[in-house]
């Protein structure tokens, strides 16, 4: 524990703390995905790559409904791309060369170095996915390496999936916040977990590990487990 001169608990010193760079759409590139700028070139692949669910049930805790049109898709795309408080990144399979899935830093604080991985919008070319796993990988790696200091992951506490994927690549759960918002006419209470600096040089080298090629078999199937690489939670 660390005292003031007047005997009172504060955080831990920063003295040479200052505010980090922003974070910027550069393209981030991976041995099975890259991100890049979210842009209206994407709008084709991504209204075809969202359309082979039948379904909308991939958007039941998203803000937007499914574009049932390329208008509406280019529209969508318009709307994320052009707000500020957004770095959008379409994710493109290295294979296809094609846009598969959506995501985005929100929140950013460069001031505090800290920012949310969010909007996390995943066709079915990257459910349970190598590449779901290290798009956000490459994301989690941009800001360290800028300097950040938090990382944050907001969801739905109905959204089993969302959390469970960000508890895979090292998030810890921090608690959920009641009744936080509505979404779609319905409740929201919101699930916070993070990853901190201090963390990182351990799930940095985890996942490291687990995306080298050699542990991925010629059909794409894992040989060790992820969690297999994690270093211990530590508790909160």
């Amino acid at each position: 524990m660390i005292f003031n001169d007047y005997g009172q608990q504060v955080g831990q010193p920063l003295p040479d703390w200052a505010p980090r760079a922003a974070l910027e759409s550069t393209t981030l590139i991976g041995n099975y995905c890259s991100l890049v700028m979210l842009g209206p070139e994407h709008t084709e692949a991504l209204y075809q790559a969202f359309s082979l669910a039948k379904d909308d049930s991939d958007w039941t805790w998203l803000g937007t409904q499914k574009p049932t049109s390329l208008k509406e898709m280019s529209d969508w795309i318009g709307h994320k791309s052009e707000d500020r408080g957004l770095v959008a990144y379409a994710v493109i399979d290295s294979k296809r060369q094609s846009a598969i899935g959506v995501i985005c830093f929100s929140n950013i604080d460069a001031v505090n170095g800290t920012a949310e991985i969010g909007h996390v919008t995943w066709s079915r070319l990257m459910q349970r996915s190598v590449m779901g796993t290290e798009a956000i990988f490459l994301m989690l790696n941009y800001a360290f390496a800028l300097g950040y200091r938090r990382i944050a992951w907001r969801c739905d506490s109905t959204n089993v999936a969302s959390r469970s994927a960000a508890e895979r690549v090292g998030f810890t759960f921090e608690g959920r916040f009641r009744q936080a918002m509505t979404r779609k006419q319905r409740n929201r209470d919101t699930d916070w977990l993070s990853v901190i600096d201090q963390e990182w040089p351990a799930i940095n080298h985890a996942l490291n590990a687990w995306l080298m090629p050699d542990n991925f078999t010629g059909e794409g199937k894992q040989k060790v487990k992820l969690s297999d690489f994690m270093p211990p939670r530590q508790p909160i």
